[in-house]
């Protein structure tokens, strides 16, 4: 489609004023990590990058760091497992109230963090059969995982939908047992897929607050470390740059995921063999 240079500067505008509205206030942000002073005020005094080495020294921060690569690794696994079997279910099998199903897994992420997390710390307070669970790390990665199993599970059935099942079916035909041909047929179509839907659910799970501040009890998470130093004065230039590690490291896996995603286009979508 060809544009005349008025609606392509029209264009330009919209986006440049669309990106300025996202991202104004982080690159405020990252310049007050960068700030060589302790009192945040604008504009900056100068540039300084102390601030990160003692982001880096402080052992609260980094053993919230580590708490948060701790989880997020525990709840993409159990997403990778639960999402990748429903939508194995979903989309290869018809049965009844298969579309209820597709929807209530979907749920979970649209649900009010505050309201998921309630609930959970109202059934792990009085867990049925065990009788309660302690709050910590295996309570923040169930927690996690309620909505991390979303996005696996939207981009593994999204993947299916578009794959040819007549390859799965020639490949029966041909002698091969279901794990040959899930080795060999499904799992390369789906690879970019489920790796993608990985990455997204780290990314989640990295950056999430609410679910976590009722499921964490006595330790802390990198965003709960934030937040519960973010109004102490000396802390600040601190808080600020650990802000911008945390904006790196997740801003990382969503543009892998991105990539993987956009690049993808040599999977089999439903023509005959």
């Amino acid at each position: 489609m060809v544009h005349s240079p008025l609606v392509r500067r029209l264009l330009w505008l919209g986006s440049g004023i669309t990106l300025a509205f996202l991202y104004l206030p982080i690159v405020v942000l990252v310049l007050y990590a960068f700030n060589s002073a302790r009192v945040q005020r604008w504009p900056i005094d100068g540039f300084s990058t102390k601030w990160f080495g003692e982001a880096f020294g402080n052992d609260g921060a980094r053993d919230a760091l580590l708490m948060s690569v701790r989880v997020a690794l525990g709840a993409t696994g159990v997403a990778l497992l639960l999402g990748s079997l429903a939508a194995f279910a979903v989309a290869r099998y018809s049965f009844f109230g298969r579309d209820t199903v597709s929807f209530l897994l979907v749920i979970p992420i649209a649900l009010p963090g505050i309201v998921t997390g309630m609930a959970l710390n109202a059934s792990f307070s009085d867990a049925p059969v065990v009788g309660g669970l302690s709050l910590g790390l295996v309570t923040v990665v169930i927690g996690h995982a309620t909505f991390c199993i979303v996005v696996v599970y939207n981009n593994v059935v999204a993947r299916l939908r578009r794959m040819s099942s007549s390859l799965e079916e020639a490949s029966a035909d041909l002698g091969a047992t279901p794990w040959q041909t899930f080795r060999y047929i499904t799992f390369p179509g789906l690879r970019t897929a489920v790796l993608a839907g990985a990455l997204l659910a780290f990314a989640l799970s990295f950056d999430e607050v609410i679910v976590t501040t009722f499921t964490v009890g006595d330790e802390q998470t990198l965003p709960i470390w934030i937040l519960r130093n973010f109004s102490r004065p000396n802390q600040g230039p601190i808080v600020n740059a650990v802000a911008v590690i945390a904006i790196v490291l997740s801003i990382i896996p969503v543009y892998v995921a991105q990539r993987m995603i956009a690049g993808d286009s040599d999977v089999p979508t439903g023509g005959r063999l």
